[in-house]
């Protein structure tokens, strides 16, 4: 039985790999895959490039990033048992690094380093374990961006361009014999720094606020300042090469003096397993559903109440987008919510089609067609619609109010509030939710600290990053972590999914539970029964209120919010009849009668005398003015009314004057006048050209049809198994024609061409060739330009060879194809394999 040669690069190693291993890369950095690759050599180029290793980064978790820091500073290649040191330390600093953690880390290492292998970061066997060049890069310690360990540089490269002189005077300091040769000189102060008798005898002898110096760099930055005349302590230090000079004023500790004072450990803290959800109380499940259910109804009623605010025409634009600060503080007032909390149904109803931009000139929000047909469905299935675009969102609303890089305020609806983040935040979190027992509120900073040891990179710098420069002196600095926008995001998930009913009191509901695992369908049925059902009565009071004491029927609900004005909400809805509200009905096009009928059909209690006295009231002097546009005019037959219009100061600003004795004119407006004379006590009506009366109805206005916003995603989208598939016999074939020995021609010794470059032959090779490959079953190599002209290479096994075309089957595309001939730029016999 032969041995395996081990792989001497990554393009070997992935090509040593099996075809769901390589889907399994794909998977995990479908960067990878735009555009497929041509061959392995090319897949292994792109999986090293610094962008994509970045990114790759970015998705590890704590600990798999761990491994690969641990791997950044440790020798190259590296043994298991290495990288195992590195992580667990040697035992001897006096009981910190306990056996129960080391045990865990043992425990945990394989399947953080098969993850490392599996995206390609890692490659090589257990005895020679390797780091991606570029991720050495990026998470190796140098001046620039110490390493994530805290790390400085080995004595080599330390004191790399250091005179022998200076070597020499450190040997004779540390009491190592004196050596002339430089690399031997390096190799002696290397050997007594990871010597641990040595190197402890060494520190004995070390002054007091020497070892204080160390412990303050130990755990990094390992670099300190120093003065032109260092402390007695530093020069001890620096004499003996425990602290190497880097530049006049800068000095470091080595990598190797450090991990001895770590007792071997590459980070202070492993942290081998993901933190615990600490739970904040355990409540009853159909407590927990109710309660989102009631919160879930609030939002429904919420987002309706702001479309039927908006729904004859809403607020302006900014020029630069988005809700002036006024409009949302109106916004606010109108919905009895705070502002913050605004801008989330604002958004949150942006996002789910319901709001758009009317895109007339002076620009302003509306309801879009699709919210009446919202509004029409079921009262289950219009929140799952809420949720699922909440979900799907890349709006943050919790930006609302705060900078953007340039210092500009951010405003809801405005153009700069998109996280690509989001989306991968909130279902993340809401999964974190739905792995405890139902009805268990976890505790916020957990479910925070566990997020961060899943993607500890997301939101804060990438690897390789210029740090801020450490203070003066040999102290090391080290700010507390600021908030990164993921927890952010995790903390506003919490919020809005209270709001949205998601959640109730903490925890996941099973309707959003079902949301999650089984679609929308499911989460309706789940919901449904917890809401209220419409009703199609109200209760009539003599003080001209009505009560609706739940949730009414839509054409009810619409009706009743033009003839009367919500004057409070809550368990129950009190709304109060006045004469302005009244004539709003009669404006819509109703008639007295029509009000009377319809009170009475729909109220449990008889109507109030003085609330049909008001209608009747109303109804007599509604439309007993006219105006039209003149500019504009009043005709009255009512000749007092007009001479009373005259007298009154409150008319002046209209410049009206007297055309007829039932007539005035106006230089005003139609609108603005008619306005000005309710506003005067008199209840006028507009007409036509014609002279009929105009029916004003409430909220007709809408934008054009218009789909929601597409959230912007966070990478690359995961490819589907058919995807990775053909990616993967793509691969393959371009990698056996770029690898295989080919046959030349008899006539074109050049015909293969460099390694990389098409084959070139002549018509009549190119076609004697494809025809004995198509008599024998042979496999050819061809080159090839589509109509495009875009170039490539493709490996075929010949079928049938007439009218000008070959018809083969394309072993990068796993499918039969037909070419043209006179596209083929060449062809190549495949050699057989020894």
């Amino acid at each position: 039985m032969g041995t395996t040669t081990p792989p001497r690069t990554l393009a070997e190693a992935l090509r040593a790999r099996g075809d769901d291993s390589l889907a399994g890369l794909l998977r995990a950095r479908p960067d990878l895959l735009n555009p497929v690759p041509n061959d392995i050599t090319q897949l292994a180029t792109r999986a090293g490039t610094r962008a994509s290793v970045v990114r790759a980064l970015e998705h590890l978790d704590r600990f798999a990033l761990q491994t690969a820091e641990a791997l950044a500073v440790a020798p190259d290649p590296a043994p298991y048992d290495t990288l195992l040191s590195l992580l667990t330390g040697d035992g001897l600093d006096d009981g910190e690094q306990h056996d129960d953690a080391g045990a865990a880390i043992t425990a945990a290492l394989p399947g953080a380093l098969a993850t490392l292998r599996e995206q390609a970061l890692v490659w090589g066997e257990d005895d020679r374990l390797r780091l991606v060049r570029t991720a050495r890069e990026l998470l190796a310690p140098s001046p620039q961006h110490p390493s994530p360990t805290g790390l400085g540089p080995t004595v080599a490269e330390a004191t790399a361009g250091m005179s022998p002189g200076r070597l020499q005077e450190i040997l004779t300091a540390t009491g190592l014999p004196a050596t002339h040769d430089p690399v031997s000189a390096v190799a002696a102060l290397s050997a007594l720094f990871t010597d641990r008798t040595r190197m402890a005898e060494l520190l004995d002898s070390a002054p007091v606020e020497a070892l204080s110096v160390l412990d303050r760099l130990v755990w990094g930055p390992p670099y300190g300042e120093v003065t032109p005349n260092p402390t007695p302590p530093v020069k001890w230090l620096r004499d003996r090469g425990l602290l190497l000079p880097v530049s006049t004023r800068t000095v470091v500790l080595p990598r190797e003096a450090a991990l001895h004072l770590r007792a071997g450990r590459a980070h202070r803290v492993p942290e081998p397993v993901p933190p615990a959800l600490a739970a904040v109380a355990e409540r009853d499940p159909q407590a927990v559903d109710r309660a989102a259910a009631g919160q879930a109804f609030t939002a429904l009623a919420t987002v309706e109440e702001l479309l039927k605010l908006w729904n004859g025409g809403g607020p302006t634009i900014l020029r630069a987008g988005g809700l002036s600060v006024r409009e949302l503080k109106r916004t606010a007032t109108a919905l009895d919510v705070p502002e913050p909390i605004a801008a989330f149904w604002v958004e949150l109803a942006y996002g789910a089609g319901l709001l758009a931009s009317d895109g007339e000139t002076d620009e302003r929000y509306a309801p879009t067609p699709a919210s009446d047909e919202w509004l029409d469905l079921p009262a289950a299935d219009r929140w799952t619609h809420l949720a699922t675009a909440w979900l799907a969102a890349t709006r943050t609303p919790g930006l609302v109010g705060g900078q953007d890089a340039k210092g500009r305020a951010l405003s809801a609806l405005g153009p700069e509030l998109d996280r690509s983040a989001a989306p991968d935040v909130r279902r993340r979190v809401l999964a974190l939710f739905a792995g405890l027992p139902p009805g268990t509120a976890p505790d916020p900073e957990t479910l925070l600290r566990r997020l961060r040891w899943e993607r500890p990179l997301r939101g804060g710098p990438a690897p390789g990053a210029p740090a801020a420069p450490s203070p003066g002196g040999t102290t090391s600095g080290g700010g507390a972590e600021g908030t990164d926008l993921r927890s952010r995001l995790a903390l506003w998930t919490l919020n809005e999914a209270e709001l949205l009913g998601i959640t109730g009191r903490g925890a996941l509901s099973s309707q959003a539970r079902a949301l999650l695992e089984e679609g929308e369908r499911a989460a309706a049925v789940r919901l449904a029964p917890l809401l209220p059902e419409p009703l199609d009565h109200v209760l009539l009071q003599a003080d001209l209120t009505a009560v609706a004491p739940g949730p009414l029927e839509r054409p009810l609900a619409d009706m009743l919010s033009v003839l009367a004005d919500v004057e409070s909400k809550g368990g129950a809805t009190v709304y109060r009849f006045t004469p302005g509200s009244v004539r709003r009905a009669l404006d819509a096009g109703r008639a007295a009668t029509d009000l009377h009928a319809f009170l009475a059909a729909h109220s449990r209690t008889p109507v109030p005398q003085p609330l049909s006295y008001l209608i009747d009231d109303v109804a007599r002097r509604h439309g007993h003015l006219r105006i039209g546009a003149a500019s504009a005019y009043v005709r009255c037959d009512d000749e007092a009314v007009l001479n009373e219009i005259l007298a009154d100061r409150r008319s002046t600003g209209l410049r009206l004057r007297r055309l007829a004795p039932t007539v005035l004119a106006s230089q005003a407006d139609p609108g603005p006048l008619l306005e000005a004379l309710r506003d005067m006590g008199y209840a006028p009506a507009a007409e036509s050209a014609d002279g009929d009366v105009l029916i004003t109805r409430a909220g007709a206005r809408r934008t054009p049809p218009r789909t929601p916003p597409v959230p912007v995603p966070e990478g690359p989208p995961v490819p589907d198994d058919t995807l990775l598939g053909a990616a993967v016999r793509a691969i393959r074939a371009g990698d056996t024609a770029a690898t295989v020995a080919r046959k030349e021609t008899s006539d074109s010794p050049s015909s293969p061409g460099p390694s990389g470059a098409l084959p070139r032959t002549t018509p009549a090779e190119t076609l004697a060739t494809v025809q004995a490959a198509a008599m024998t079953g042979a496999t050819v190599w061809i080159g090839y330009v589509n109509a495009d002209g875009a170039a490539s290479q493709r490996v075929i096994a010949p079928v049938r060879v007439e009218g000008g075309f070959v018809t083969a089957y394309d072993h990068t595309a796993d499918e039969i194809r037909t070419y043209p001939l006179h596209r083929i730029t060449g062809v190549a016999e495949l050699a057989e394999e020894a």
